[in-house]
Formats: C-alpha cells, structure tokens, sequence
C-alpha cells in the first residue's frame, strides 16, 4: 500500500510542487498553510507520515507536534525545512519527529525519505545527523544509581524506551510480543510513576538520561 502523507507549510506554491512531485510516489491525502488547519488534518487523516515545514507563523511545526503527537502515535513527522540551523534540528527532533531533510532534497530521495520514516527509520539531510548526536553526546549522564528509574519494572522499561524512540503501541506490542492493551498499561504506568503527562515529556526525560 502507499505511504499515506499530509503535507504542513505555510507557502502553496510549495505545497503544490511537493504534491506534484510526490503525487506519483505516495499517496498524498491532505495538507495544511496554517498550524491549525494542520492539527485539524492529520488528526482526521492520521496519515502514517507529516511532512512538516519548521518555520511557520503561530508555533510552526514545533506546535503541530505538541498539538497532534499524542492523538496520532501511528503518525511519523518528518521535518521539511529551509534552514539547517542546529537548533531548528534538535528542537524538533526532541518533539518527536523521526527525521530532518533541507529543502534542496530532490524528488526521490524526498520519496524515499517518507518511505523510510513511515517503516520508523531516522533520515537526516547530510551533516544535520551530527547536530543530533552532539545533543545526544552533551546530555547529562545519569547516576549509576537513579531511584525514578529504579521503581519502574524491566518491562516498563523496555516500554519506555521504545516509546521515547518514537514507536507506535502497536509496534511495541510486535517488539515485545505483548497486546497493545498490556502495552498501554505499562505506557500509563510509566507517565504515573515518573510524574510525566505525555510522550514528549517522557522522550526529553529519557535523553536526559540517556537511555536511548
């Protein structure tokens, strides 16, 4: 089946030619100028990859993602952006979506970029994957003992980290050979014991931790 897309940024003209560029390759079921129209779209189409540009007015694609990462967990975001400033990347990343690429990708490497991100893959424009691992390299250790970490069970810990990754329930369901149901349990459990309301939050927390 094709990879289903939404595409976020504020330019039409650009729209457009991402669409018509794509058109062939996925199957692009919406887009949006605006972070609202952005919310209201993927939360309808729930497509299994967000193209979303990073710069836009209102919060731009760092709003989308607080707005939407919650309600959609089997939705992927791949950031699409002009800039390639090292905080734009790491920003965005720590809000949960699974790639950067600059705006000078071309046609097919855009396509297979969504195809890989939609699989769960990471894909970065060259040189923007260093920006993501010097932030990871600079995170704070963790002590050799961490009593928050020490209340939760080895399997919600396993949960946790795969949450933190950016998997699906569904996914840490196949990973684990457990339902989405026990899953979810786990995945409520965690966000309790740790004092944490959402995926975001719990994501930040585990870098800090560096439990990645």
């Amino acid at each position: 089946m094709s990879t289903r897309v939404v595409l976020v940024d504020d330019h039409a003209m650009f729209r457009a030619g991402v669409r018509a560029e794509l058109g062939a390759r996925v199957d692009v079921v919406g887009d949006a100028g605006t972070v609202a129209d952005a919310v209201a779209v993927v939360t309808q189409q729930r497509p299994d990859v967000v193209l979303l540009d990073v710069h836009m007015p209102d919060g731009g694609g760092l709003a989308v993602l607080e707005a939407v990462h919650d309600r959609v967990p089997d939705t992927q975001f791949l950031a699409l952006s002009v800039s390639d400033a090292a905080e734009d990347v790491i920003a965005i990343i720590r809000a949960g979506a699974r790639g950067y690429v600059t705006k000078t990708i071309s046609a097919d490497e855009l396509a297979d970029a969504v195809r890989r991100v939609a699989d769960g893959d990471a894909v970065f424009s060259p040189r923007l994957a260093g920006f993501v691992l010097d932030a990871f390299r600079d995170a704070p250790v963790a002590p050799a003992i961490d009593p928050e970490i020490d209340q939760l069970t080895p399997r919600e810990r396993e949960v946790l980290r795969l949450l933190a990754r950016g998997y699906a329930y569904k996914e840490i369901a196949g990973e684990l050979f457990i339902s989405i149901k026990t899953v979810e349990t786990h995945a409520s459990n965690v966000l309790r014991k740790l004092q944490l309301t959402n995926r975001h939050q719990l994501a930040r927390w585990a870098v800090d931790r560096r439990m990645l």
